[in-house]
Protein backbone atom coordinates (compact mmCIF):
# COMPACT_ATOMS: atom_id res chain seq x y z
CA UNK A 1 0.00 0.00 0.00
CA UNK A 2 1.35 3.41 -1.00
CA UNK A 3 0.65 6.36 1.30
CA UNK A 4 1.41 9.93 0.24
CA UNK A 5 1.15 13.25 2.04
CA UNK A 6 0.71 16.82 0.94
CA UNK A 7 -0.87 18.37 -2.13
CA UNK A 8 -0.77 16.52 -5.44
CA UNK A 9 -0.62 18.69 -8.53
CA UNK A 10 -2.75 17.37 -11.37
CA UNK A 11 -4.77 18.59 -14.34
CA UNK A 12 -8.08 20.22 -13.46
CA UNK A 13 -11.75 19.52 -14.27
CA UNK A 14 -13.50 22.87 -14.58
CA UNK A 15 -17.09 23.88 -15.36
CA UNK A 16 -17.73 27.50 -16.40
CA UNK A 17 -21.37 28.46 -16.86
CA UNK A 18 -23.32 31.67 -17.17
CA UNK A 19 -25.76 33.62 -19.37
CA UNK A 20 -25.17 33.75 -23.10
CA UNK A 21 -22.60 36.24 -24.35
CA UNK A 22 -20.87 36.87 -21.05
CA UNK A 23 -17.51 35.51 -22.26
CA UNK A 24 -17.33 31.87 -21.15
CA UNK A 25 -15.52 30.80 -24.32
CA UNK A 26 -13.10 33.74 -24.13
CA UNK A 27 -12.23 32.82 -20.54
CA UNK A 28 -11.75 29.14 -21.45
CA UNK A 29 -9.47 30.17 -24.34
CA UNK A 30 -7.01 31.58 -21.77
CA UNK A 31 -6.30 28.09 -20.42
CA UNK A 32 -2.82 26.88 -21.42
CA UNK A 33 -2.45 25.46 -24.95
CA UNK A 34 -6.22 25.04 -25.39
CA UNK A 35 -8.07 23.13 -28.13
CA UNK A 36 -11.83 23.58 -28.54
CA UNK A 37 -14.41 21.00 -29.45
CA UNK A 38 -17.02 23.54 -30.51
CA UNK A 39 -20.36 21.74 -30.38
CA UNK A 40 -22.38 24.86 -31.19
CA UNK A 41 -20.09 26.74 -33.59
CA UNK A 42 -19.59 29.76 -31.34
CA UNK A 43 -15.81 30.16 -31.73
CA UNK A 44 -15.74 31.00 -35.45
CA UNK A 45 -14.75 34.62 -34.68
CA UNK A 46 -12.15 33.65 -32.08
CA UNK A 47 -8.45 33.08 -32.74
CA UNK A 48 -8.29 29.63 -31.15
CA UNK A 49 -7.34 26.07 -32.06
CA UNK A 50 -10.38 23.90 -32.67
CA UNK A 51 -11.40 20.50 -33.93
CA UNK A 52 -14.22 20.00 -36.44
CA UNK A 53 -17.70 20.58 -35.11
CA UNK A 54 -18.97 17.15 -34.01
CA UNK A 55 -21.99 16.09 -36.03
CA UNK A 56 -22.83 13.14 -33.79
CA UNK A 57 -22.30 11.78 -30.29
CA UNK A 58 -19.95 9.13 -31.67
CA UNK A 59 -17.83 11.80 -33.39
CA UNK A 60 -17.61 13.82 -30.17
CA UNK A 61 -16.42 10.79 -28.21
CA UNK A 62 -13.92 9.94 -30.95
CA UNK A 63 -12.47 13.46 -30.74
CA UNK A 64 -12.06 13.18 -26.97
CA UNK A 65 -10.44 9.76 -27.38
CA UNK A 66 -8.02 11.25 -29.90
CA UNK A 67 -6.98 13.96 -27.43
CA UNK A 68 -6.52 11.32 -24.76
CA UNK A 69 -4.30 9.15 -26.96
CA UNK A 70 -2.24 11.79 -28.83
CA UNK A 71 -2.14 14.67 -26.27
CA UNK A 72 -2.14 17.53 -28.83
CA UNK A 73 -2.86 20.15 -26.15
CA UNK A 74 -2.68 20.94 -22.46
CA UNK A 75 -6.33 21.97 -22.13
CA UNK A 76 -9.42 20.52 -23.82
CA UNK A 77 -12.50 22.78 -23.98
CA UNK A 78 -15.96 21.30 -24.59
CA UNK A 79 -18.03 24.31 -25.68
CA UNK A 80 -20.82 23.74 -24.62
CA UNK A 81 -22.02 20.91 -22.38
CA UNK A 82 -25.70 21.57 -23.07
CA UNK A 83 -25.20 21.21 -26.84
CA UNK A 84 -23.19 18.06 -26.20
CA UNK A 85 -26.15 16.76 -24.21
CA UNK A 86 -28.37 17.27 -27.27
CA UNK A 87 -26.05 15.00 -29.26
CA UNK A 88 -26.25 12.44 -26.46
CA UNK A 89 -30.06 12.44 -26.48
CA UNK A 90 -30.12 11.96 -30.25
CA UNK A 91 -27.74 9.01 -29.96
CA UNK A 92 -29.79 7.35 -27.21
CA UNK A 93 -32.98 7.68 -29.26
CA UNK A 94 -31.33 6.25 -32.39
CA UNK A 95 -29.87 3.36 -30.42
CA UNK A 96 -33.30 2.32 -29.14
CA UNK A 97 -35.27 3.17 -32.26
CA UNK A 98 -37.21 6.06 -30.73
CA UNK A 99 -38.23 9.34 -32.34
CA UNK A 100 -37.80 11.33 -29.15
CA UNK A 101 -36.68 10.97 -25.55
CA UNK A 102 -40.29 11.06 -24.32
CA UNK A 103 -41.17 8.00 -26.41
CA UNK A 104 -39.49 5.69 -23.89
CA UNK A 105 -42.23 6.26 -21.32
CA UNK A 106 -41.97 6.44 -17.52
CA UNK A 107 -38.82 8.57 -17.78
CA UNK A 108 -36.69 5.60 -18.96
CA UNK A 109 -35.17 7.66 -21.74
CA UNK A 110 -33.66 10.10 -19.26
CA UNK A 111 -32.18 7.21 -17.29
CA UNK A 112 -30.49 5.86 -20.44
CA UNK A 113 -29.20 9.36 -21.18
CA UNK A 114 -27.79 9.73 -17.65
CA UNK A 115 -25.89 6.45 -18.02
CA UNK A 116 -24.48 7.46 -21.41
CA UNK A 117 -23.47 10.96 -20.27
CA UNK A 118 -21.88 9.43 -17.17
CA UNK A 119 -19.68 7.27 -19.39
CA UNK A 120 -18.71 10.41 -21.32
CA UNK A 121 -17.64 12.15 -18.10
CA UNK A 122 -15.58 9.07 -17.23
CA UNK A 123 -13.82 9.42 -20.59
CA UNK A 124 -13.11 13.08 -19.86
CA UNK A 125 -11.76 11.98 -16.48
CA UNK A 126 -9.29 9.73 -18.27
CA UNK A 127 -8.16 12.76 -20.31
CA UNK A 128 -7.52 14.62 -17.05
CA UNK A 129 -5.57 11.64 -15.68
CA UNK A 130 -3.34 11.85 -18.76
CA UNK A 131 -2.34 15.36 -17.68
CA UNK A 132 -4.72 17.51 -19.76
CA UNK A 133 -7.09 20.06 -18.23
CA UNK A 134 -10.74 19.65 -19.25
CA UNK A 135 -13.11 22.62 -19.27
CA UNK A 136 -16.86 22.31 -19.83
CA UNK A 137 -18.66 25.54 -20.65
CA UNK A 138 -22.43 25.68 -20.30
CA UNK A 139 -25.28 28.14 -20.48
CA UNK A 140 -27.22 29.14 -17.38
CA UNK A 141 -30.96 29.41 -16.93
CA UNK A 142 -33.18 30.87 -14.21
CA UNK A 143 -35.58 28.35 -12.67
CA UNK A 144 -38.02 28.43 -9.78
CA UNK A 145 -36.65 26.60 -6.77
CA UNK A 146 -38.60 25.55 -3.70
CA UNK A 147 -36.99 24.24 -0.52
CA UNK A 148 -38.81 21.19 0.89
CA UNK A 149 -38.81 22.64 4.42
CA UNK A 150 -39.52 26.28 3.53
CA UNK A 151 -42.57 28.27 2.45
CA UNK A 152 -42.50 29.90 -0.97
CA UNK A 153 -40.14 29.64 -3.94
CA UNK A 154 -37.39 31.78 -5.45
CA UNK A 155 -35.39 32.02 -8.67
CA UNK A 156 -31.95 30.49 -8.90
CA UNK A 157 -29.40 30.03 -11.68
CA UNK A 158 -28.76 26.47 -12.81
CA UNK A 159 -26.91 24.67 -15.58
CA UNK A 160 -29.03 24.85 -18.72
CA UNK A 161 -29.45 21.18 -19.33
CA UNK A 162 -32.67 19.58 -20.54
CA UNK A 163 -35.58 20.72 -18.39
CA UNK A 164 -36.40 17.21 -17.25
CA UNK A 165 -32.75 16.15 -16.95
CA UNK A 166 -31.66 18.90 -14.56
CA UNK A 167 -31.95 16.55 -11.61
CA UNK A 168 -30.02 13.83 -13.46
CA UNK A 169 -27.24 15.31 -15.62
CA UNK A 170 -26.47 18.51 -13.68
CA UNK A 171 -25.53 16.69 -10.45
CA UNK A 172 -23.22 14.38 -12.41
CA UNK A 173 -21.44 17.34 -13.99
CA UNK A 174 -21.11 19.23 -10.70
CA UNK A 175 -19.79 16.18 -8.83
CA UNK A 176 -17.32 15.44 -11.64
CA UNK A 177 -15.79 18.92 -11.58
CA UNK A 178 -13.02 20.22 -9.32
CA UNK A 179 -14.33 23.76 -9.83
CA UNK A 180 -17.78 25.00 -10.82
CA UNK A 181 -17.54 28.70 -11.66
CA UNK A 182 -20.67 30.79 -12.22
CA UNK A 183 -20.09 33.87 -14.40
CA UNK A 184 -22.62 36.70 -14.28
CA UNK A 185 -23.06 40.44 -14.45
CA UNK A 186 -22.93 42.20 -11.09
CA UNK A 187 -25.69 44.78 -11.02
CA UNK A 188 -26.67 47.13 -8.21
CA UNK A 189 -30.11 48.51 -7.41
CA UNK A 190 -29.83 52.25 -6.79
CA UNK A 191 -32.62 54.50 -5.45
CA UNK A 192 -33.54 57.33 -7.82
CA UNK A 193 -35.98 59.21 -5.60
CA UNK A 194 -35.74 60.75 -2.14
CA UNK A 195 -38.19 58.26 -0.63
CA UNK A 196 -36.22 55.27 -1.89
CA UNK A 197 -39.28 53.78 -3.59
CA UNK A 198 -37.96 53.87 -7.14
CA UNK A 199 -34.82 52.04 -8.15
CA UNK A 200 -32.83 51.41 -11.27
CA UNK A 201 -30.11 48.90 -12.10
CA UNK A 202 -26.54 50.08 -12.51
CA UNK A 203 -23.22 48.39 -13.05
CA UNK A 204 -22.90 45.31 -15.22
CA UNK A 205 -19.35 44.37 -14.22
CA UNK A 206 -18.57 40.73 -15.06
CA UNK A 207 -17.68 38.59 -12.05
CA UNK A 208 -17.25 34.91 -11.19
CA UNK A 209 -18.87 33.33 -8.15
CA UNK A 210 -16.87 30.43 -6.76
CA UNK A 211 -18.94 29.21 -3.79
CA UNK A 212 -22.44 27.81 -3.33
CA UNK A 213 -25.25 30.31 -2.84
CA UNK A 214 -29.02 29.87 -2.59
CA UNK A 215 -29.31 31.62 -5.97
CA UNK A 216 -26.65 29.66 -7.89
CA UNK A 217 -24.43 26.58 -7.88
CA UNK A 218 -20.66 27.00 -7.57
CA UNK A 219 -17.76 25.33 -5.81
CA UNK A 220 -13.98 25.24 -5.60
CA UNK A 221 -11.45 23.32 -3.52
CA UNK A 222 -8.71 25.92 -3.60
CA UNK A 223 -9.76 28.62 -1.14
CA UNK A 224 -10.79 31.19 -3.75
CA UNK A 225 -12.74 34.26 -2.59
CA UNK A 226 -16.49 33.88 -3.05
CA UNK A 227 -16.46 36.55 -5.77
CA UNK A 228 -13.60 37.34 -8.16
CA UNK A 229 -13.25 39.42 -11.34
CA UNK A 230 -13.89 37.49 -14.55
CA UNK A 231 -10.20 37.25 -15.37
CA UNK A 232 -8.09 34.14 -15.96
CA UNK A 233 -5.28 35.66 -13.88
CA UNK A 234 -7.46 35.07 -10.80
CA UNK A 235 -7.21 31.28 -11.24
CA UNK A 236 -3.90 30.94 -13.11
CA UNK A 237 -2.06 29.79 -9.96
CA UNK A 238 -4.52 26.87 -9.69
CA UNK A 239 -4.46 25.81 -13.34
CA UNK A 240 -0.73 26.36 -13.83
CA UNK A 241 0.93 25.61 -10.45
CA UNK A 242 4.68 26.07 -10.19
CA UNK A 243 6.35 22.69 -9.83
CA UNK A 244 9.27 22.47 -7.44
CA UNK A 245 12.43 21.03 -8.96
CA UNK A 246 14.16 18.13 -7.18
CA UNK A 247 16.66 19.25 -4.56
CA UNK A 248 19.60 17.85 -6.51
CA UNK A 249 18.50 19.65 -9.67
CA UNK A 250 18.04 22.91 -7.80
CA UNK A 251 21.49 22.68 -6.28
CA UNK A 252 23.03 21.84 -9.64
CA UNK A 253 21.21 24.34 -11.85
CA UNK A 254 20.56 27.19 -9.45
CA UNK A 255 23.27 27.32 -6.78
CA UNK A 256 22.15 29.51 -3.91
CA UNK A 257 24.72 32.33 -3.63
CA UNK A 258 26.38 32.58 -0.25
CA UNK A 259 27.07 36.23 0.61
CA UNK A 260 30.74 36.55 1.35
CA UNK A 261 31.80 40.03 0.32
CA UNK A 262 30.67 42.19 1.88
CA UNK A 263 29.73 39.92 4.78
CA UNK A 264 26.10 39.39 5.79
CA UNK A 265 26.70 41.30 9.02
CA UNK A 266 27.27 44.42 6.93
CA UNK A 267 23.80 44.20 5.39
CA UNK A 268 22.22 43.36 8.72
CA UNK A 269 23.67 46.61 10.02
CA UNK A 270 22.80 48.63 6.91
CA UNK A 271 19.33 47.17 6.32
CA UNK A 272 17.88 46.15 9.70
CA UNK A 273 14.41 47.15 8.47
CA UNK A 274 14.58 44.39 5.81
CA UNK A 275 15.11 41.70 8.42
CA UNK A 276 12.34 43.12 10.59
CA UNK A 277 9.99 43.35 7.61
CA UNK A 278 10.68 39.75 6.56
CA UNK A 279 10.05 38.47 10.06
CA UNK A 280 6.86 40.49 10.48
CA UNK A 281 5.56 39.24 7.12
CA UNK A 282 6.08 35.57 8.09
CA UNK A 283 8.56 35.04 5.24
CA UNK A 284 10.19 31.58 5.39
CA UNK A 285 13.49 31.82 7.30
CA UNK A 286 15.72 30.67 4.42
CA UNK A 287 14.27 33.31 2.12
CA UNK A 288 14.38 35.94 4.87
CA UNK A 289 18.12 35.34 5.24
CA UNK A 290 18.68 35.92 1.52
CA UNK A 291 16.55 39.07 1.62
CA UNK A 292 18.50 40.38 4.61
CA UNK A 293 21.86 39.53 3.07
CA UNK A 294 21.08 41.49 -0.10
CA UNK A 295 18.82 44.24 1.22
CA UNK A 296 15.79 43.07 -0.78
CA UNK A 297 12.26 43.93 0.36
CA UNK A 298 9.10 41.86 0.13
CA UNK A 299 7.58 44.45 -2.22
CA UNK A 300 10.48 43.99 -4.66
CA UNK A 301 10.06 40.20 -4.68
CA UNK A 302 6.29 40.44 -5.19
CA UNK A 303 6.84 42.83 -8.10
CA UNK A 304 9.21 40.40 -9.85
CA UNK A 305 6.88 37.45 -9.22
CA UNK A 306 4.00 39.44 -10.72
CA UNK A 307 6.08 40.47 -13.75
CA UNK A 308 6.76 36.80 -14.50
CA UNK A 309 3.02 36.05 -14.27
CA UNK A 310 3.16 33.67 -11.31
CA UNK A 311 1.00 35.46 -8.72
CA UNK A 312 -0.67 38.89 -8.34
CA UNK A 313 1.55 41.69 -7.07
CA UNK A 314 -0.60 42.19 -3.97
CA UNK A 315 -0.30 38.54 -2.88
CA UNK A 316 2.02 38.37 0.19
CA UNK A 317 4.94 35.95 0.25
CA UNK A 318 3.43 34.05 3.18
CA UNK A 319 0.64 32.89 0.83
CA UNK A 320 3.04 31.53 -1.83
CA UNK A 321 3.21 27.70 -2.09
CA UNK A 322 6.32 26.39 -0.37
CA UNK A 323 7.39 24.49 -3.49
CA UNK A 324 7.44 27.84 -5.33
CA UNK A 325 9.45 29.52 -2.54
CA UNK A 326 11.98 26.67 -2.39
CA UNK A 327 12.20 25.82 -6.09
CA UNK A 328 12.05 29.30 -7.66
CA UNK A 329 12.76 32.08 -5.17
CA UNK A 330 15.45 30.34 -3.13
CA UNK A 331 16.60 27.87 -5.79
CA UNK A 332 17.08 30.59 -8.42
CA UNK A 333 17.85 33.49 -6.11
CA UNK A 334 20.66 34.79 -8.30
CA UNK A 335 18.21 35.34 -11.17
CA UNK A 336 15.54 36.77 -8.88
CA UNK A 337 18.06 39.17 -7.36
CA UNK A 338 19.28 40.20 -10.81
CA UNK A 339 15.73 41.11 -11.90
CA UNK A 340 15.28 43.14 -8.71
CA UNK A 341 18.51 45.05 -9.40
CA UNK A 342 17.36 45.75 -12.97
CA UNK A 343 14.03 47.06 -11.66
CA UNK A 344 15.85 49.38 -9.30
Amino acid sequence: MNITKGKLHHAKKVVIYGPEGIGKSSLAAKFPDAIFIDTEGSTSDMDVARMDKPLSWAMLKAQVEYVKQHKPCRSLIIDTADWAEALCITAVCEQHGKNGIEDFGYGNGYVYEKEEFGRFLNLLGEVVESGINVVLTAHAILRKFEQPDEMGAYDRWELKLGKKTTNLIAPLVKEWADMVLFANYKTLSVAVDKEGKKHKAQGGRRVIYTSHHPCWDAKNRHGLPEEIPMDYEQIRHIIEPVQAAPISAVNESYPVPLPTEPPAEYYEQQFPETLNEASAANVPPALAELMTATGVTEEEICKVVSMKGYFPADMPIKDYPMDFVNGVLIGAWDKVHQMILENR
